[in-house]
């Protein structure tokens, strides 16, 4: 199913979006959401993925740690498309349409987590995206999913399915409203220290870049600090205090909030138009 013209959405609807699991969609959402709602924009966040639902989780995960930490959370209004099984999805793909225009209408942003598995869901979420972020685990695993390279030369030999897919996608966009989908691939799970691995990786996502016009930005390291956020729900970006976090802040935390602030400036995410948008805090000396 695509869109046409008519049902271009008026608010900007971020995508993140993989078809391999594991590579840290939902934390990005997550965190991506809450530096838009700190900057004032009224924010709905949408979960594709009926069958594992971790962006719902995370979110339902933040409502019940704020609640009993009893400190307020910026929150975005959470939906969900329920479409029954994959084989029936043309139902989930109206849904989706019709939801994003209505939120369109009242919401600034809408941010979209997607399944992470190819289908007509997943690709009419990303044929309406006007930013899409595409986190990437940091091996040449991860990387067969954009492209294929050359086993002695590490060089890039081909393009594969998912970057063909988001390559047709953003080719549909510019005939329907002569707009491209901005794509960002993110570069996550980074080792902490130079490896002959990252260097590669790098080269290779480099010279993908330029054939397939997407920024390439670092992304989150590999901390264990992501993973001990999801079960209460917070981000980086949070208050880095110990009523807040349950624990301590360390310097983990302080690191953790800089990586972010590199997406969030990649995005150029900006304060919403008319509002007082608090600046998403990410300096060092807030951990004090």
């Amino acid at each position: 199913m695509s869109f046409d013209k008519a049902s271009v959405p008026k608010a900007r609807v971020i995508v993140v979006g993989n078809e391999k699991g594991g590579s840290g969609k939902s934390t990005v959402a997550m965190h991506i959401s809450v530096a838009l709602l700190k900057l004032g924009h009224r924010v709905a966040t949408l979960d594709l993925d009926t069958r594992q639902k971790s962006f719902t989780a995370y979110v339902e995960n933040r409502r019940t740690w704020s609640g009993r930490v009893n400190r307020a959370l910026p929150m975005p209004e959470h939906f969900t498309i329920e479409h029954g099984s994959e084989a029936d999805e043309a139902a989930g793909c109206t849904a989706l349409a019709d939801k994003i225009d209505a939120l369109a209408e009242t919401y600034d942003t809408i941010v979209i987590d997607t399944p992470g598995r190819d289908g007509s869901l997943a690709r009419l979420a990303h044929s309406m995206a006007d930013t899409l972020v595409t986190p990437l685990n940091d091996s040449f695993v991860d990387f067969d999913l954009l492209g294929t390279v050359d086993p002695e030369t590490f060089a890039v030999s081909g393009i594969n399915h998912y970057a063909q897919m988001v390559d047709d996608v953003r080719t549909q966009r510019r005939m329907i409203d002569s707009n491209t989908i901005d794509w960002i691939v993110l570069r996550n799970r980074l080792s902490m220290t130079s490896t002959r691995n990252k260097r590669l990786v790098g080269q290779a996502l480099t010279q993908l870049s330029q054939m397939l016009d997407f920024r390439c930005v670092d992304g989150f390291a590999e901390r264990m600090i992501f993973r001990e956020f999801f079960p209460r729900g917070l981000t980086a970006l949070d208050d880095l205090n110990e009523a807040t976090l349950g624990t301590r802040p360390t310097m983990s935390h302080v690191t953790a909030r800089q990586e972010v602030a590199a997406l969030v400036n990649a995005m150029a995410l900006t304060a919403a138009k008319g509002a007082a948008g608090e600046a998403p805090p990410m300096q060092a000396r807030d951990a004090a």
